[in-house]
């Protein structure tokens, strides 16, 4: 918790947890669950964002977000949840991101929400590339992915791990720690273990505590 002006009153730290799964209740959820559950434990408040639940439209790289100087997110014109989504994200002091691997990357609905993070990018016309409009890291970010594949064997093989990295530095967190699920292709209702329970567990401690300063 963080303190309040020196006083006995305290702010609670107010982890949200984007996930990316398809399947409510197996393992990337499973996890999940943990980490937000010990964070609680730990005195932080804690909400769960359903990706799969909510209205996210295609980006359609009009690029009008990204128009404005300033180090603040761009407007998107589309009408659809992601607004919400990024406010309660902006107003947030840690996050969790999380996704299964689905052909060597993030799901589909998580690819869909990074997409839309172009607002966080100054990139007028005319310009070559895009720059990142705030690079202050001041919360912090556990990343969460499963794979069929063995464990190490996604995180060396495959990009994911450094897509949700890059994602955290976008959203403003630093990545405290990730939990990195392999082996859970075997069976229809895999279970996450008690190892990587207590990883998770650690984890959500870890979101709960104060927040990390800019760098």
């Amino acid at each position: 918790m963080t303190a309040l002006n020196g006083s006995d009153m305290t702010i609670p730290v107010r982890v949200t947890a984007i996930v990316g799964t398809y399947r409510k209740g197996h393992v990337i959820d499973q996890a999940v669950d943990e980490i937000l559950a010990a964070a609680r434990e730990a005195g932080a408040e804690t909400s769960k964002i359903y990706l799969i639940d909510r209205h996210i439209e295609f980006c359609t790289n009009c690029r009008a977000c990204t128009q404005a100087e300033g180090p603040q997110r761009g407007e998107c014109p589309i009408q659809d949840d992601m607004r919400a989504i990024l406010d309660q994200i902006d107003e947030s002091d840690a996050l969790v991101l999380a996704s299964p691997m689905n052909f060597g990357t993030v799901t589909a609905v998580t690819k869909r929400f990074i997409e839309r993070l172009v607002c966080y990018a100054y990139w007028p016309w005319g310009n070559h590339a895009p720059k990142t409009r705030n690079k202050r890291r001041t919360k912090r970010a556990v990343l969460v992915i499963s794979s069929a594949a063995p464990s190490l064997l996604a995180r060396l093989m495959t990009r994911i791990v450094g897509l949700l990295k890059g994602v955290a530095g976008l959203l403003g967190a630093k990545t405290i720690g990730v939990l990195s699920i392999g082996l859970v292709g075997g069976e229809q209702n895999a279970d996450i273990g008690q190892r990587a329970k207590r990883k998770a567990q650690r984890l959500g401690r870890k979101l709960a505590s104060r927040h990390v300063s800019s760098v």
